[in-house]
C-alpha cells in the first residue's frame, strides 16, 4: 500500500531556515519607514476561537458579511461595518478549508470528508456530501458548479444546488507532500488544478474531462523531502496567461488555452500571488517579496526588508500590494517599485490564511483567531 505522509509547511520552512550549524536565522529588523504615503486604523475586531493548526480555513469577506469558520465548525457570519454577528451556525464537525462562498451559499470542509453548504442569508444547512477524505482546499464556485478537492488526490466537481456529485478527476498523490491543496482556479468554464506531484490540469467545468496536462516541477533529488514539487498556491492569472507556484522551487507562466510552458522563474513559494498590470508580486518562502514581469519572468525588483519574517501572500489593496508578518506588522508596498509605503500593526501574533479586501477596507485574521476590519486611507 502507498501511504501518504503530509508535513506542515511551517516545518518545512524551519528546516530550510537553518544555517549548515543548525542555527535558525533572525528575522530581518524592521527599518523606518522614510516616507509614510497610506495609514490604516481598526474598525472592528473580534475573537473567533480558530485556532493555530495547518488547515485552509480563511476569512472570506463580501459586501453582506465578512464569514468566518472555526475548526470545530462554528461558521459566523459578522456585518462588515460594525462586526456585529449576523448569524451563528454550530455544525460540530472538524472543519478543515473555508469558508467558501458562492451565490446563495457559505460552503466548508471537514477533516472527516465532508461538504457542507450553508444559506447564506442566514446560516440554515442547505446540503451535505460525503466524499472520500479530507477536504483541505478552499471549495470553489461558479454558476452551478462547485469544486472540491481532497487530500487523496481526488477533485470533484458538485452541484451547488444539491450537493450531488456531477464528475471526478483523480491522479496519483506521492508518499510526502506539503499539508493543503492548491485552491482550484475557474475561469471561462475551466477548472485549473494544482497537483502534488508538480502537475498542472485544465479541466473543462461541465464534465470534468481533462483538456491538458502540464509539468510544472518535475520531483528532483535523492531524498522524498527533496523531491517535494507540490503545487500548494492557488493558480493567479492574467488575459491569457496562468502563474504557477511549486514547492519545488519554481514560478511558471503558463498559456492557458495550450497549456504550454512561457517562462520560468527561480523562486520558491506555497502562498498566493498576486498580479497588478504587468507585474506578478510574490512572497517568497524566504519572506523576501518579488516583483516579476508578467510578460518575461525577470525581476523588476525584490524586497529583502522582510526576510524571514514568515510574510503572507501579497494582497492588492488600492494601488498598493499589502503583506503581513510573524510579529503582527502589515506591510504596504509600492508594486511599480517594490518600496515600503506604509505599515500598522494588528496585534503580535502572525496571520492565518489570506487577506481580504472590500474597497478601501482590508480583512484580515490572526493565528490565535481574532478577525479584524482595517480603514485604510
Amino acid at each position: 500500500m502507498n501511504w501518504k505522509l503530509a508535513w506542515s509547511l511551517p516545518l518545512v520552512i524551519t528546516l530550510a531556515a537553518c544555517t549548515s550549524k543548525g542555527k535558525v536565522r533572525e528575522p530581518t529588523p524592521l527599518q523606518p519607514l522614510a516616507e509614510s504615503q497610506t495609514s490604516s486604523s481598526t474598525l472592528w475586531s473580534r475573537h473567533t476561537w480558530l485556532g493555530r493548526d495547518y488547515s485552509q480555513l480563511q476569512v472570506a469577506a463580501e459586501r453582506d458579511a465578512v464569514f468566518v469558520s472555526d475548526r470545530h465548525g462554528e461558521v459566523l457570519a459578522l456585518d462588515p461595518e460594525t462586526g456585529d454577528r449576523i448569524w451563528r451556525t454550530a455544525l460540530d464537525v472538524r472543519a478543515s478549508a473555508g469558508p467558501g462562498v458562492l451565490d446563495a451559499l457559505v460552503v466548508v470542509g471537514t477533516l472527516d470528508g465532508e461538504v457542507i453548504a450553508l444559506s447564506r442569508a442566514d446560516g440554515v444547512e442547505r446540503w451535505r456530501k460525503s466524499v472520500n477524505s479530507e477536504v483541505m482546499a478552499v471549495p470553489v464556485g461558479a454558476g452551478q458548479l462547485l469544486v472540491v478537492r481532497t487530500v487523496d488526490g481526488r477533485t470533484y466537481g458538485l452541484n451547488a444546488d444539491t450537493g450531488e456529485e456531477l464528475w471526478q478527476f483523480e491522479r496519483t498523490v506521492p508518499n510526502l507532500t506539503l499539508r493543503g491543496l492548491s485552491e482550484p482556479t475557474l475561469l471561462g468554464g475551466r477548472v485549473f488544478v494544482g497537483l502534488d506531484s508538480g502537475r498542472m490540469a485544465s479541466l473543462e467545468g461541465l464534465t470534468g474531462r481533462v483538456l491538458w496536462e502540464q509539468l510544472i516541477s518535475a520531483p528532483a533529488g535523492r531524498t522524498e523531502l527533496e523531491r517535494i514539487a507540490d503545487i500548494d498556491a492557488p493558480i493567479a492569472a492574467s488575459a491569457r496567461e496562468l502563474f504557477v507556484a511549486s514547492a519545488g522551487g519554481e514560478v511558471v507562466a503558463v498559456d492557458g488555452d495550450t497549456g504550454q510552458v512561457l517562462w520560468r522563474r527561480p523562486v520558491r513559494t506555497t502562498a498566493s500571488m498576486a498580479v497588478v498590470g504587468e507585474r506578478l508580486i510574490v512572497s517568497d518562502s524566504s519572506g523576501v517579496v518579488w516583483g516579476l514581469d508578467t510578460r518575461t519572468g525577470s525581476a523588476d525588483w525584490k524586497q529583502e526588508g522582510l526576510q524571514y519574517r514568515r510574510t503572507t501572500a501579497p494582497t492588492v489593496q488600492g494601488n498598493y500590494v499589502v503583506v503581513g508578518d510573524m510579529k503582527g506588522y502589515l506591510h504596504w508596498i509600492d508594486p511599480a517599485t517594490g518600496a515600503f509605503v506604509g505599515r500598522s500593526r494588528f496585534g503580535r501574533s502572525g496571520f492565518q490564511g489570506a487577506f481580504a479586501t472590500l474597497d478601501d477596507q482590508l480583512v484580515v485574521q490572526r493565528g490565535d483567531g481574532r478577525v479584524g476590519v482595517l480603514q485604510v486611507q
